[in-house]
């Protein structure tokens, strides 16, 4: 029996140092057993790996910025999906998903373009700076944090915080500063990148461990798989992991998920301290860009969630396979001038 096609755009296509989502995301819907996909890219940039991956992605269009607003999202995606006929949409970055989140009934009524992300109550709750009362509301401990606006307000952390502290980003980075003079350091870096406000939090020593989970938006879990980096960067991304075999990890995830009502991906980030305690210290509130070794574990999260923006029926997972672990490659690709020239004056490929 042939299996039914479905048409699935998907952004995130930069599969560099930092990765971000996209390209395993595709790479688990071909992997689906109950649909064949036509993948549509969506970049932001024209030296994005993804674009070039012809195995993967079908047709690729840029779509603008997200500081953009609203309006030019909206035109873009008309046009694109006059082309294309998009079934289901797949956004897969935190700066991206607010516009996306706003588009959701236009999309879904006007266009057909179905999508399965959190409400926008969902998304602003898990904000770096509102994880404080985030934690208090929903049982869980989470590392003492405060929004900063300027480097003046770093010689007065210490009357709350002690050293080492973390200095993170509105949507990303993150560095542990040992000093105020390191604090500063990073303020500037990462406010010239991501501007304000930047997050202050209490370091947590311990073991991060992270899981990818997906939530039908009523409550209930349909997958996780908890990770331990085997192998970080630099730039603290994970380059190598392994499936664990952690209850408790599992009852926190699947306890915020229930609380919450989680609806759609998310990848939650958690410091275990050495007396067993779990510290959360991020919500990512879309599939993070290891979630392939959450399929080769036995769940497809990514098939999962586009069944259910499609309302098809899905079952939850009772289980996973634990001791698998991903690793990391870089290669490089071979790409025609002339393709390179036409997405950057075109806007497709």
């Amino acid at each position: 029996m042939k299996k039914p096609l479905i048409n699935v755009a998907v952004t995130g296509l930069n599969a560099i140092d930092s990765p971000g989502p996209g390209v395993p995301v595709i790479r688990a819907l071909r992997d689906s057993k109950d649909f064949d996909v036509r993948i549509i890219g969506l970049s932001y940039e024209t030296l994005e790996p993804g674009i070039y991956m012809h195995d993967l992605v079908d047709k690729t269009y840029q779509i603008p910025f997200p500081s953009s607003g609203v309006a030019s999202l909206l035109t873009r995606l008309r046009y694109i999906n006059s082309i294309e006929n998009i079934d289901v949409l797949i956004p897969n970055f935190d700066a991206e998903l607010f516009n996306f989140i706003k588009l959701e009934e236009t999309l879904r009524d006007d266009l057909g373009i179905k999508t399965f992300l959190p409400t926008s109550e969902q998304f602003e709750a898990r904000q770096k700076h509102c994880l404080n009362e985030y934690g208090i509301k929903h049982g869980i401990k989470v590392p003492h944090s405060k929004k900063i606006f300027s480097i003046h307000d770093i010689p007065g952390l210490r009357a709350e915080f002690t050293y080492p502290l973390v200095v993170k980003g509105q949507y990303y980075d993150a560095s542990v500063a040992y000093t105020p003079e390191q604090a500063v350091t990073y303020f500037n870096k990462i406010s010239a990148k991501w501007g304000l406000p930047i997050i202050v939090q209490q370091y947590v020593y311990g073991s991060e461990v992270n899981v990818t989970a997906l939530g039908d938006g009523k409550g209930n879990t349909i997958g996780a798989v908890p990770m331990r980096k085997q192998y970080i960067t630099d730039k603290g991304k994970a380059w190598a992991g392994i499936s664990l075999d952690d209850d408790e990890l599992m009852k926190t995830t699947r306890k915020l998920i229930k609380s919450t009502k989680w609806r759609g991906g998310m990848e939650l980030e958690i410091i275990k301290t050495r007396e067993g305690d779990y510290y959360l210290i991020e919500i990512n509130p879309r599939f993070p860009a290891w979630v392939y070794l959450a399929v080769g574990c036995g769940q497809n999260h990514p098939e999962a969630l586009v069944k259910m923006a499609m309302g098809m029926p899905v079952k939850p997972w009772k289980k996973f396979d634990v001791g698998k672990m991903f690793i990391r490659y870089a290669y490089d690709m071979i790409v025609e001038l002339s393709e390179f020239e036409k997405i950057s004056t075109l806007g497709e490929l």
